[in-house]
């Protein structure tokens, strides 16, 4: 039995598939996660751990080109983006390396009276993390390096469609010199994942994916009091108040929408944009979307692959073919070959649309007009996610003034594609409950354990 395939979106074809672990497996691996939790967390050192991490990320680094050409295997990521995945998980590891003493050290507490408080950081237990496929390494890195140096043991269950580049990315963890335990690939099904999950030896679980699993699993967790962290989906805005350059802000639209093939959860898609610049953006917008033409991803040249999935492209057909029919304004593109679907760009999209209320993942923007700033805020905030926001004006009061009446957890003014290991990552509202990255990671799965000396 399996659930776990590789199928080329490029091809259609499955060109792997891998068992799911059976019920002795899962309480093997789940023993092994304890085991290791309780030996080799709690007798390493800090430096220790760092250590292991580092060597991790020195081997994504070393095997980039196998990494990335499984990448594109699984879920059509152009080879260049691939490539740039497998540096940034690299990147991601070797910033928690760096860090580990400072997360990990006593935070001293100004007390009333005589004597001395710390709060000291240690490990819960082992941890379940739910992975997505449209990032295959830095998905999992971003969870497990962080839980990793504070002692947590992980067990990582990557997406059906990524059972080949996650087990590669096991091996490196092995290979790095993590003992047997501390972190473990586990081909479950979703039953198996809530057995898990509600086993006591299980401390806690991670799920970055959509909202209904995020509900799933949550359901789960809260039932069984286990902490729980999630990363959910995003209909990020990409507000144009002015601009000293309307092509390159342009290009950063494009470079916003298009990343990933238009699956990133924190890519741009509702294009806000103020009267009098709107309707020289949304031409050059229109033009520039057009241009990008899905191809092979294997190739160097290539800016646009297919979506993760035959399936997920009829989705998103049907989506913009219900716009089409309710009202909405088709722009450029709107058609699929395959799992190849042109960049796409909608306008005239009203309230009493679906598609006002939805995630768009794939290469398709929808482009608003809006009067002036307050206007601009109004739109930005009427949806239910909240994970990022972008900003672009020449005014630096106005920056700040919208980046604070935004509900997001992010917002990036004048830039795009700037995250980086040090910038913590997550929402708000439906977008999620946790953060990614940065020190403020760490802090997620760790007991602070108050000490008061007397």
């Amino acid at each position: 039995m399996t659930d776990y395939a590789v199928v080329n979106p490029a091809t259609g074809t499955t060109e792997a598939a891998y068992d799911t672990f059976t019920d002795e497996q899962i309480e093997q691996a789940v023993a092994a996660a304890d085991a290791a939790h309780r030996g080799w967390s709690r007798s390493s050192t800090v430096a220790e751990r760092a250590a292991l991490v580092r060597r991790m990320a020195e081997l994504h680094r070393e095997r980039r080109e196998t990494l990335a050409d499984i990448f594109v295997r699984e879920m059509g990521k152009t080879r260049e983006a691939a490539l740039g995945e497998a540096d940034f998980a690299a990147d991601i590891a070797e910033y928690y390396a760096d860090q580990a003493e400072a997360i990990m050290k006593d935070q001293p507490i100004d007390i009333v009276g005589e004597g001395t408080a710390v709060i000291r950081k240690s490990s819960l237990g082992p941890l379940v993390g739910i992975m997505p496929w449209n990032f295959p390494a830095y998905q999992i890195v971003r969870f497990a390096a962080p839980n990793l140096i504070v002692g947590n043991t992980i067990l990582l269950k990557p997406a059906p469609q990524c059972p080949e580049s996650s087990t590669a990315i096991a091996e490196i963890y092995r290979d790095a010199g993590f003992p047997d335990g501390a972190y473990q690939n586990v081909l479950a099904t979703n039953e198996q994942i809530a057995a898990m999950i509600a086993d006591p030896r299980v401390a806690g679980v991670s799920l970055t994916g959509s909202e209904r699993a995020g509900a799933a699993v949550a359901e789960v967790a809260g039932r069984n009091l286990k902490k729980v962290a999630l990363e959910l989906g995003g209909s990020d805005p990409f507000i144009v108040l002015s601009t000293d350059d309307l092509d390159a802000t342009v290009q950063a639209g494009v470079d916003a929408r298009l990343d990933n093939n238009g699956q990133a959860c924190n890519g741009a898609k509702r294009f806000i944009i103020v009267d009098e610049l709107y309707d020289a953006f949304v031409e050059k917008f229109t033009a520039k979307m057009a241009e990008a033409r899905p191809s092979d991803p294997m190739q160097e040249d290539t800016v646009l692959g297919p979506v993760s999935s035959e399936a997920a492209a009829q989705r998103l057909q049907e989506q913009i073919d219900q716009a089409v029919g309710q009202g909405a304004t088709l722009l450029t593109g709107g058609k699929r070959q395959g799992a190849f679907f042109e960049p796409t760009v909608l306008a005239d999209v009203t309230r009493d649309m679906n598609v006002y209320h939805e995630e768009l993942f794939g290469p398709a923007a929808v482009v608003y007009r809006v009067a002036d700033e307050d206007a601009a805020v109004e739109l930005a905030n009427d949806t239910t996610f909240g994970l990022g926001s972008y900003v672009f004006t020449t005014d630096p009061e106005q920056a700040e003034r919208v980046a604070n009446r935004l509900e997001a957890g992010m917002v990036y003014v004048n830039c795009v594609l700037a995250d980086s290991p040090e910038l913590p990552f997550g929402g708000i509202k439906r977008s999620g409950t946790a953060r990614e990255l940065g020190h403020l990671a760490a802090d997620e799965f760790v007991n602070k354990k108050l000490i008061r000396v007397a």
